[in-house]
């Protein structure tokens, strides 16, 4: 499995954030160091470029530029991603009683791990699935289901799910674009587009909480000046 040459640079990103690049480099071992980019960027490491790289490995198998068949490709990726979330989860597990066991730690308080819980509790089967499709929140997510020690079942059930529908997601979404002339003639332009379309999430996140932030004292004096009444 050899990859054709590519010539195109993203002048927006570093060189090694550019996913031909990547998997040009990786040659004869295409699929083995795209297994391992999924893996380290689902685990420890989030500055990764995980939904292009799926994408553009997808529009390669359709190219004809790696060989491998499709529903091979996207049985390791979505290994290597659920490999990845159970690292990131035993990291976060493991790592926890360690970072929250002095009282006194300015950032890690067992209260933290308490409300982490709390939340994963609620809110966990979304939490986990839609958080595949966030960069860093990806990563990020792992660990704290560990530290708030989420149901390993639970966990591992949506994990599942949210890591077939991402890693294979999005390489078929490749292949099944990859012959469309306009993506093939626009790939920069597109690879720019993922990564915006995916910290959209983030943005939105960020906005609403600092509106949440913002109103929250308002509220406050409100409450205060309504006089209580007493039956």
């Amino acid at each position: 499995m050899i990859l054709a040459e590519t010539t195109t640079t993203l002048a927006l990103m570093p060189k090694w954030f550019n996913p031909e690049y990547l998997l040009t480099q990786f040659g004869a071992y295409v699929i083995l160091g795209l297994c391992l980019v999924i893996f380290i960027e689902s685990s420890v490491f989030p500055v990764l470029p995980g939904d292009s790289l799926l994408f553009t490995a997808g529009l390669f198998v359709a190219q004809g530029s790696i060989h491998t068949p499709l529903w091979l490709v996207c049985l390791v990726v979505s290994a290597a991603a659920l490999l990845g979330n159970a690292v990131g989860y035993f990291i976060g597990y493991k790592a926890g009683p360690a970072l929250f066991k002095r009282p006194d730690s300015k950032f890690f308080k067992q209260e933290y791990v308490d409300k982490t819980h709390a939340f994963l509790e609620k809110h966990g089967p979304k939490a986990v699935v839609l958080a595949r499709f966030v960069p860093f929140v990806r990563t990020f997510i792992t660990w704290i289901a560990g530290v708030g020690r989420m149901d390993p079942k639970r966990y591992f059930t949506y994990t599942v799910i949210g890591g077939i529908l991402w890693a294979g997601g999005i390489t078929s979404l490749g292949h099944l674009l990859g012959n469309i002339s306009f993506i093939k003639n626009n790939i920069e332009a597109i690879f720019i587009l993922i990564v915006l379309v995916s910290v959209v999430p983030l943005i939105v996140e960020w906005a609403r909480s600092r509106r949440e932030r913002k109103l929250a004292p308002a509220d406050a004096e409100v409450t205060q000046q309504i006089p209580r009444i007493d039956r």
